[in-house]
Order: structure tokens, then sequence, then C-alpha cells
């Protein structure tokens, strides 16, 4: 997740070397150890907990599933709770990673969106993961430089000349591939290589000749100098670098309405944690509506996970919440995912 800095007080990150937090310091009792997404935890959060159950939240920070899943399962010890994504949390469960959350301290369990829940097949009941925030990537259009009205507002919008020079899309085969296949009206997390191969054909021959790169971090503030008129890519990123007093006039944000690929970050309590009765607690205090708010409100985030709170926010989304409805879960294909990878390489490296 990115945010600007200017913009939000990122949580301090502790310097954790390979083998984790316990060997950094003397465990007091009174100190937990969150590892999360960077520039995903607000301070004020943390600062509400510290207030009412004296402890002191550290917070380590990844800027991928892939790297905080190495670098539990090459031995880092100390962590308490994880964030990780949908797909993760399936291969976390099912390797043994995670212990159960404690149900009977889990006392806003009723604040969490049915709907949410009906999407994580992987774990519908909570047994090891709730809900933090469920987002997609959608597209961005410049409106100083294309005016509204004169694009398609689906998928096929990346193969509008008008834009050829001036695009970009995420460096993510999950997300483009899956944004294809949704728009081929097949299912985001299809394995089938007729269904693949058509996704692949239409990225190489109507998306690509119109794009400048694929580029899953530095499009922000591409999209902000002017450089790159249409993006795909997260709200948050385009909107943390453009000033907020220029969003109206230039940034036209949606999700087509045809759906797309989504993820669902969730807290999870890791199955050595050492304090797994405050990461209960934790969890529990996130979702108090007045707390989840204060979330949302650090990244002007729309409310779908835990809908009481959005009475206590004091932002405007910067999208509406309704378009993630139609979008599906990126779920763990295991050894199929050589399918989209192979296809990927293709398409990334091909004149």
């Amino acid at each position: 997740m990115k945010k600007s800095i200017t913009a939000f007080s990122l949580a301090v990150c502790v310097a954790a070397f390979a083998l984790g937090l316990a060997s950094c310091s003397k465990d007091d009792g009174k100190t937990l150890y969150l590892y999360n997404w960077t520039y995903y935890t607000p301070d004020e959060v943390l600062e509400d907990f510290k207030k009412e159950f004296g402890v002191t939240v550290k917070v380590d920070c990844y800027a991928s599933n892939e790297e905080m899943y190495s670098k539990l399962k090459a031995g880092a010890k100390g962590y308490d709770i994880v964030v990780p994504s949908q797909d993760y949390v399936s291969i976390m469960i099912n390797q043994g990673m995670l212990q159960e959350i404690d149900q009977t301290k889990f006392t806003n369990k009723g604040k969490i969106n049915p709907v949410a829940l009906q999407k994580a097949t992987y774990d519908p009941q909570m047994k090891y993961a709730v809900p933090y925030y469920i987002g997609a990537a959608g597209v961005c259009v410049n409106k100083t430089k294309v005016p509204e009205g004169s694009y398609v507002r689906d998928w096929s919008i990346f193969a509008d000349p008008q834009f050829k020079g001036h695009a970009t899309m995420m460096d993510d085969m999950r997300e483009v591939m899956g944004d294809a296949l949704v728009h081929l009206k097949c299912d985001v997390n299809s394995t089938s290589d007729i269904e693949l191969d058509a996704a692949a054909k239409m990225i190489e021959e109507s998306w690509k000749p119109n794009l400048v790169k694929f580029d899953a971090e530095g499009f922000g503030k591409s999209f902000a100098n002017g450089d790159f008129w249409l993006c795909h890519g997260y709200a948050e990123v385009v909107y943390g670098e453009v000033p907020e007093e220029k969003w109206d006039e230039t940034i036209d944000f949606f999700i087509p309405a045809e759906g797309g690929a989504s993820y669902m970050d969730s807290m999870c309590i890791l199955k050595d944690a050492k304090h797994a009765d405050m990461a209960n607690e934790f969890i529990n205090f996130i979702h108090r509506p007045e707390e989840y708010a204060k979330f949302l409100d650090a990244f002007n985030f729309p409310c779908f996970i835990n809908m009481e709170a959005e009475q206590y926010m004091t932002t405007t989304p910067v999208y509406d919440a309704a378009q993630i409805s139609n979008c599906t879960l990126k779920m763990d294909l295991g050894e199929n995912l050589d399918k989209f990878n192979e296809r990927w390489q293709e398409i990334r490296f091909s004149e």
C-alpha cells in the first residue's frame, strides 16, 4: 500500500533483522509486534490502543506478500500479527502458520460486512483471518489531458489510440491478466488454457501497443506530472501524488462496472505468537467502528468491511465502495499459477 508521506504520518517501522524481532529486544510483556504493509497502520489508532491497554504496538513493514511470506518461512520470529492478502491467507492456513482467532474476545465480529465474508471463501467464519480492508485496482484518467465523455469506462479503454504513448498498466500479471479475463467474460481465477490464451492475445495486440510500460511503482508520480494520461492502479497511489485541491479537476478514477481483480487483506495471528491474548484484543479493537473509521480516514478509503464505521468518518472517500462489489478476489492457484507466469513473460518481454 502506498501513501504520500507528506499526507500521512507512518507508524515507525521497527528495524528488524532476518531472524525477526524476538532476537532484537527483551520481551517486556507490554509490547505487541505487528508485521504489516508499508503505510497501512495509522499512528492515531496505535496511540489509542496504548492509552487503553498500556501496550505499545511496534510495526515492522513489508512491500509484498512474497516478502512477508519468505521472511517468515526463513525463520523470522517475534511477530504476533501479520496482514496477508487472500491468496497468502489460504496458503498460510494450509501450512499451519496461523493460530485460531479467540472468538470469545472477538466481540466486534458482528460488525464485519457479510458480503465481504462471502468473498472470503478460504475462511468465511473468520476462524483464522479477520478482514482488514478490501480494495481493487482501477482506472485513472487525467481530465486535463482528455475530456470526459471521450472514452469508454471499461477495460477496453487501454485499446483507445488517443492514449497511445501516455498510458500504463501495472506490472502485475494477476492484475492485468485478471482484468483481461473479466473483459472477455471469464473468471479472474481461470486456469483454462483457451481463456488465458485469449486474454494474453488481447493484452499483447490491443492494449500493449498504447502503453509506455508496465509500472507498479512510479505511475502515480508520472500521472501527477502529466506524463501519463491513463493509468491502471490503486486510487490511493494517484491521489497521494496529486495535490488535494486538484483532485476534482484532474482525476477521473473508476473501477469498471464489469468488475476486475481485487484483494482482501486480513489480520492473522501467527502460530508462534508470544502475545496471542493481546493480539486478539488488538484485532477486536481495530473493528470498533470509531477506530476503524480512523483507518479509513487516513487513506480516504471507502467503507466496506466494517459498515458501522461510516458514521464516524470525517473524510470523503476517493471512490465508492459499491464499485468493489463486482470485483473478484485473486485466489491461490497453486501450480496453475505457472500458466499465468508463462504467458506474462511473453507479454512483458516481447517486442
